[in-house]
């Protein structure tokens, strides 16, 4: 094998483990479950499956190669099918949210930069690379100026005798910028309480945190827990 091939066989390696590196960085920063070591072994190991179908004529016997033409698009087929496995390994699910899809499609990602690096395809890779990157952490920074539909479990006790009519709870919520629906009555005759249980919509977050202040200044309110449902990364 000539010395430039080594050279760029090294090359190829070690920008896909530089990229994959990268973006690893921005998730491990944001603690996801796949991060720094991850996406850095991914790309590299893309690059490197790539490389077997590149650089065939270096490897295969000459006589082989009169009679086998490998298909370098297989081998993509082939890795993107694993990487499949891999991504579904992040994702995960608690109660009605669903955590992990966004990391799991940068791994897809990582991966096919990994294979461009792979062929050689440097423009488009590093193009690629700049993009994921700027969907990561640019793109999470507008997201966040986007308002946004959040959900939570509102339930709110009473001593039985002194609770709030359902009318005013439901003035109270949508004062704060809430919808209200399911909402559910509770009697405990045991405990001594009375208790509505509902699901609240807001469009901006941090109502939440104000409709908690006026609930924790009504004296009538013997207990209330607010629950936001998880949001996904």
């Amino acid at each position: 094998m000539p010395d430039h091939i080594y050279t760029e066989l090294a090359l190829r390696l070690f920008i896909a483990l530089i990229i994959g590196a990268f973006i690893g960085l921005e998730r491990s920063y944001h603690s996801r479950p796949a991060g720094f070591r991850t996406y850095a072994l991914v790309c590299l190991s893309t690059c490197l499956l790539m490389l077997v179908t590149t650089y065939e004529m270096y490897w295969l016997p000459h006589a082989a190669l009169e009679y086998t033409r490998m298909d370098p698009t297989r081998m993509a087929q082939g890795i993107i099918t694993g990487i499949g496995f891999l991504g579904a390994g992040v994702i995960m699910q608690q109660g009605v949210s669903v955590h992990g899809l966004t990391t799991a499609a940068s791994i897809l990602a990582t991966a096919a930069i990994g294979i461009l690096i792979g062929v050689g395809f440097y423009f488009p890779a590093f193009l690629a690379a700049f993009l994921t990157l700027g969907v990561l952490s640019f793109f999470k920074w507008l997201e966040g100026k986007i308002p946004v539909q959040t959900y939570a479990y509102l339930s709110i006790r009473f001593v039985p005798h002194e609770k709030i009519p359902e009318a005013e709870i439901r003035c109270l919520t949508e004062s704060q910028g809430f919808s209200v629906s399911n909402l559910n009555y509770r009697l405990n005759n045991k405990e001594e309480f009375f208790e509505y249980s509902m699901v609240i919509r807001t469009n901006y977050v941090h109502n939440i945190g104000a409709l908690a202040a006026i609930l924790s200044q009504n004296k009538l309110v013997k207990e209330f827990v607010i629950s936001p449902t998880p949001t996904s990364d």
